[in-house]
């Protein structure tokens, strides 16, 4: 696949033109088309070839000229033209947080830096202080910018950085209760990785929430504080963390968080909505010829442009504002409307805690059901349950169900072997819930056919790429003819919440809904406090656009159990 090369190519270009200060609306699109490209399910290559380029949203005629003067000749004339007369080590700059372009482009003019290490040497040695409109302070920030980037610039898995902000924002809240915390920035947005953490404060006592933010036990580095705002550095594994915290007055506070939550290309986007109107739009509120309009509220600024409010996880400029426009917003899936887990796996194979001890930490969530899914015997690696051991794990199901008062199905996750089913009919029967799962790694295989055989044995396909967010890149797997397959022989597809998977993605899982196929959303917990990792799953069920009738797992028991007994008729 070509996608991610094409991606970094107009990343690049995009770069290449901010630094040399051209139109923003131009820039925003290189990099929309750059974001599209990296998050495809689909080769790049195969779409070009069917001639649906302009099919892909974010990809109009002229991007699509570029795209196909790439791979048929190799180059891009737009590349090279744009990279012309920018160095390299300067467009890499760009990525540390506290180096603008401008800065990048007073540097290179005036003191001739064209590598990464002349631009060290200027800071260190005055020169770039000494220049007009930078200055010692300026100067201080970027050299602290470049070390963080330096010291661990990768970014984390949302469920590292989301427990943080709740600490951060509980332990504020102790002080402070009347005030509103919240999180902003990609976080808010439920972005698989996050880069730093924003968050948001509305008080009349700025500098008491300021002064207790950088005074918490988990701050490791203030690198800055002031009468309204504060930078700190907290330990994140081995890392260190940013995070930023405002204070602003309440009748800003809702075009406070909208704008601080992006994403970038959504905002710009409705800054041309409001330039339509005759508004301007800011952090600070909603303006009519000076006249401030909005503000106070998220609601209300989108309001003032005719608009009903948009969740965060879809404010990507991905379609969510044309569907604003016509009323045409999706219903998402909330955050507490799922049923019950039904990817769990016990001490019997992998797990670390009891089906008990899983059962009643389930009633804490409100749960009417889980279903118990221990690895199959070929998982020898994950402690695969042998037939007797599968017997012994199915009453343990029932008697704890007896005891907790919680619906307990007995699953399994079934290993894909090439012989067929890990266990024979008469074991499967016995099963309430069968969940498929490829975790072995052959280079180039393709599991399409292998995955699709095992549809009439199973009612779920777990994590159905393998990726792991991490480092380890889906195995090879033909999600058109998955996401088919799956809505034909009613097949649900898991949107799995463990914060290193998220399988399948934000982009996969919009994609697999305009096949009509339905979703599981679950935690993969493998102990009893990891049930809530179903919040990360719900988060990117969301950022894809899934509604709650999209989900199978939000169903009531009753319609449920409904589901298991007639929802596996297949369309032979």
């Amino acid at each position: 696949m070509r996608n991610r090369e094409l991606a970094s190519i107009f990343e690049r270009i995009a770069d290449a033109l901010e630094f040399k200060g051209e139109n923003v609306f131009k820039i925003n699109a290189y990099r929309k088309v750059a974001r599209v490209l990296s998050d495809m399910a689909e080769d790049i290559e195969t779409v070009w070839k069917e001639k649906r380029l302009q099919s892909i949203p974010g990809i109009g005629e002229g991007i699509a000229k570029k795209i196909d003067e790439f791979l048929t000749t190799g180059k891009m004339k737009k590349y090279e033209e744009a990279m012309g007369g920018v160095p390299e080590d300067i467009l890499s700059l760009m990525d540390v947080s506290s180096i603008g372009p401008k800065t990048l482009r007073i540097a290179y003019d005036k003191l001739g830096v064209r590598t990464r290490e002349d631009f060290v040497k200027v800071l260190e040695d005055g020169s770039l202080a000494s220049l007009q409109g930078m200055g010692e302070k300026k100067v201080q920030n970027i050299k602290k910018g470049l070390e963080i980037y330096e010291r661990g610039h990768e970014r984390i898995s949302i469920g590292e950085a989301f427990p943080l902000v709740e600490e951060i924002i509980s332990s504020l809240k102790k002080r402070f209760p009347t005030t509103r915390f919240t999180p902003c920035g990609s976080l808010r947005r439920m972005k698989e990785t996050i880069g730093d953490i924003d968050i948001t404060a509305d008080s009349k006592e700025a500098k008491k929430v300021v002064d207790a933010f950088i005074s918490m036990e988990s701050v490791s580095e203030v690198l800055g504080a002031g009468e309204t705002k504060a930078s700190v550095l907290t330990p994140v594994g081995k890392r260190s963390l940013q995070v930023d915290l405002r204070v602003v007055p309440e009748d800003c506070y809702g075009s406070c968080i909208q704008y601080f939550t992006g994403s970038k290309a959504h905002n710009i986007h409705l800054r041309t909505l409001a330039m339509k109107k005759g508004l301007k739009i800011s952090e600070y509120g909603v303006f009519k010829d000076e006249k401030k309009i909005a503000g106070r509220s998220e609601e209300m600024v989108y309001g003032t442009l005719g608009l009903p409010w948009i969740p965060p996880e879809i404010r990507e400029d991905s379609g969510e504002i044309e569907a604003a426009l016509e009323g045409a917003l999706p219903e998402l899936i909330g955050y507490s409307d799922i049923k019950g887990d039904l990817h769990i796996h016990s001490n019997y194979s992998d797990g670390a805690s009891s089906i008990y001890e899983i059962a009643k930490k389930a009633k804490e969530f409100r749960y009417e059901y889980i279903c118990i899914t221990d690895h199959s015997q070929k998982a020898r690696y994950a402690g695969g349950l042998s037939p007797s051991k599968l017997a012994e794990r199915n009453k343990e199901c029932e008697r704890v169900e007896k005891e907790v008062g919680l619906r307990i199905f007995k699953g399994i996750e079934l290993e894909l072997t090439p012989e067929g089913p890990d266990y024979p009919e008469e074991i499967l029967q016995e099963l309430d819930l069968i969940t498929l799962a490829i975790h072995q790694r052959k280079k180039d295989y393709d599991f399409t056919s292998d995955a699709i055989s095992a549809f009439p044995y199973i009612h779920i396909f777990a994590h159905p790429t393998g990726r792991l967010i991490s480092g380890r890149e889906e195995y090879k797997i033909d999600l058109k003819t998955i996401f088919k397959e799956a809505a034909r022989n009613n097949i649900i597809l898991e949107i799995n919440g463990y914060p290193d998977r998220l399988d399948l993605s934000d982009i996969n899982s919009r994609e697999a809904k305009k096949y009509g196929v339905k979703f599981s959303i679950c935690s993969d917990a493998h102990n009893k406090d990891k049930l809530s990792q179903t919040r990360f799953g719900i988060g990117v069920a969301r950022r894809g656009w899934v509604e709650k009738s999209d989900v199978i797992n939000a169903l009531p028991l009753e319609e449920f159990e409904k589901w298991l007994r007639e929802g596996r008729k297949r369309d032979d």
